[in-house]
């Protein structure tokens, strides 16, 4: 099967047509192959517009919702990113073909692993990934010109908007467990712009500052 050219359909069909016009965004997802970052039997299905499912009950975001988010972003060739929910890896490696420093957190340590490995085969060796509570952010490298959060959150952490940079840009699912909307917050000085954009749904974000485990209390942070 030529990937390359699946790939290329999926830009062209599923985001290009669908309104994404970034050419740096859209030149990530011809380079990032998808299905890299999913069980080999899901494969064949890697360039649709649909999330797959993950190990850990994860999954996977489909490609327009990943654009989207990127583009809400505005990452340029020299910022530093932090993401939230590395998840696969996907979207991770989309932000280091965008970025110059991409550091995510993913607090499932098999899924986290399990990213790493791709992202090394790709080279990507300016992407960092630890096994933490994303909730906290990873204030050691702050601040960051974006914050990508790829899990629903029940309102806008502040220890994530503490760590933006002047003018960076926080894009994150706000709402209740079930149905959300995409936010994008912006720092302003002491100012934080929130605006609301795109309905959406995602899995929810579980940590100190976000959901609670459920039955029980947040994860520990390790």
């Amino acid at each position: 099967m030529d990937w390359s050219i699946r790939r290329g359909k999926m830009v062209e069909d599923l985001l290009a047509a669908r309104g994404i016009r970034d050419e740096r965004i859209l030149a990530a997802f011809r380079d990032v192959p998808r299905h890299l970052f999913v069980e080999e039997a899901l494969a064949p299905k890697a360039y649709g517009d649909h999330p797959l499912p993950i190990a850990e009950r994860q999954t996977i975001s489909q490609p327009w919702i990943v654009a989207r988010m990127l583009l809400l972003a505005g990452i340029g060739p020299s910022d530093r990113v932090l993401e939230i929910g590395t998840g696969s890896g996907y979207q991770t490696a989309l932000l280091g073909r965008l970025a110059a420093q991409v550091y995510s957190i993913e607090r499932h340590a098999a899924l986290a692993r399990g990213a790493v490995r791709v992202l090394r085969r790709l080279n990507l060796d300016h992407v960092h990934v630890k096994t933490f509570d994303g909730t906290y952010g990873w204030s050691e490298f702050a601040p960051y010109q974006a914050i990508i959060v790829s899990a629903a959150a029940p309102s806008v952490p502040g220890t994530l908007t503490d760590q933006l940079a002047e003018g960076g840009r926080l894009v994150i699912p706000i709402g209740s467990e079930k149905e959300q909307r995409l936010h994008v917050v912006t720092r302003r000085g002491d100012t934080l712009d929130d605006r609301a954009e795109d309905p959406v749904t995602f899995l929810p974000l579980v940590g100190k500052f976000g959901w609670p485990e459920a039955g029980g209390a947040a994860p520990p942070v390790r």
